[in-house]
């Protein structure tokens, strides 16, 4: 599985952004898929996952960012809205294909929000 995130960007405080991940594989709606995070300095961090079971945020996040997917187009998105400085970080996605956890991570795309 291959995983190819874009979307990243320089945006203001308070303003909005959107990622997406695309990924390669046959069985795509099968993938529990999530958004994990990385700011300088620090620990990657869970930001949100999506499967069959339900959606799941962060607590940070909650009620700012959206998960979604489109199993026709293999893509998995997070909506990113009233964006905050501490939300600046290199976002991956990743896909969980088994029961052995997070198997697959795309290259990371760069979100910096400016005060």
């Amino acid at each position: 599985v291959q995983l190819q995130a874009s979307g990243g960007g320089l945006v203001q405080a308070g303003g909005s952004l959107s990622l997406s991940c695309a990924a390669s594989g046959r069985t795509f709606s099968t993938y529990n898929m999530g958004w994990f995070r990385q700011a300088p300095g620090k620990e990657r961090e869970f930001v949100a996952r999506i499967s069959w079971q339900g959606i799941y945020y962060a607590d940070s996040v909650k009620g700012r960012f959206t998960i979604s997917r489109d199993n026709a187009k293999n893509t998995v998105y997070l909506q990113m809205n009233r964006l905050k400085p501490e939300d600046t970080a290199v976002y991956y996605c990743a896909a969980e294909t088994g029961s052995t956890g997070w198997d697959y991570w795309g290259q990371g795309t760069q979100v910096t929000v400016s005060s």
